[in-house]
């Protein structure tokens, strides 16, 4: 299958950074989500990282305008039905991503793959909701999406290897490094990153260093480009509190809880960047 028309279901970070990186590379876009001021938003935020790109002379503006040419936005999911390949990139909620799925798959048609940008959702249970379970997968991109290289592609226990390869293919033509993983909580990158995170947590709660210099000995200590607590306000401290349930759910182990302190900070509203709050104040 050639993918040259894709489905963006959420227009947020996630959502209209990978909208970004299709335009960019040729792909059109159809991004989708639930008010017009949300796809207007993702629109304007796909223009601003275009403008940014300009001033570093990575593209042209004729480059941007092709670009911004090929996303069409809308409220309406029976705009997906152009695409070869539909990605939902909504709130990790697995009774929000069903619900979504479940009204995408019963809207596009029989060949349509459908993918899952959850960073630790198992791909094998949201494709049996679907009745295309052989063309349901997971493809996990990083943020920034524009900048990062890597995509994970989540093999559920039901995913053909004509998807697995389709979708391969088409992350290779965003310039992407894809690597294949097998369905487990977390997969790999955020297995091993967001407990690391966690672990950040507590160490910040029992007093042992400041912020600063946790993160600095981590950046410093371990060649890390960005300190684990730094990394949480960009991730999101919801996102983050969000994964580690998940896995404690998931694998039903202690090692695996969240810390008291991670738990506060959300339930204060502190959830990074994106409030202007976190563990620092942006």
């Amino acid at each position: 299958m050639t993918i040259q028309t894709v489905g963006i279901i959420g227009a947020g970070t996630m959502g209209n950074g990978i909208a970004q990186a299709c335009a960019v590379s040729g792909i059109s876009v159809v991004m989708v989500d639930i008010s017009d001021a949300a796809v207007q938003k993702g629109l304007a935020t796909v223009a601003g990282s275009l403008d940014r790109l300009i001033k570093k002379e990575k593209i042209s503006a004729a480059d941007k305008d092709a670009a911004l040419a090929r996303i069409k936005v809308s409220t309406r999911y029976d705009e997906l039905k152009a695409a070869q390949l539909v990605i939902e990139a909504a709130t990790e909620n697995y009774e929000l991503k069903l619900k979504i799925l479940q009204q995408v798959d019963g809207i596009v048609g029989p060949d349509v793959i459908i993918a899952s940008n959850t960073s630790s959702i198992s791909i094998t249970k949201l494709a049996a909701a679907t009745s295309r379970a052989d063309k349901f997968i997971g493809m996990h991109f990083f943020n920034p999406v524009p900048m990062m290289a890597l995509v994970e592609i989540i093999r559920g226990l039901q995913t053909s290897d004509a998807t697995h390869d389709a979708v391969k293919a088409m992350a290779v033509a965003l310039g992407k490094s894809p690597i294949t993983v097998k369905n487990n909580p977390g997969f790999v990158v955020n297995r091993i990153l967001v407990p690391m995170i966690n672990e950040a947590f507590f160490v910040l709660a029992e007093g042992l260093a400041t912020p600063e210099d946790i993160d600095a000995g981590m950046k410093l200590g371990c060649n890390q480009p960005i300190g684990p607590l730094a990394l949480a306000d960009m991730v999101g401290l919801d996102v983050c509190l969000a994964v580690m349930d998940v896995y404690l759910a998931e694998f039903g182990d202690s090692k695996y809880r969240a810390c008291p302190l991670l738990r506060e900070m959300v339930a204060a509203g502190r959830l990074g960047r994106k409030t202007g709050r976190g563990v620092y104040s942006y």
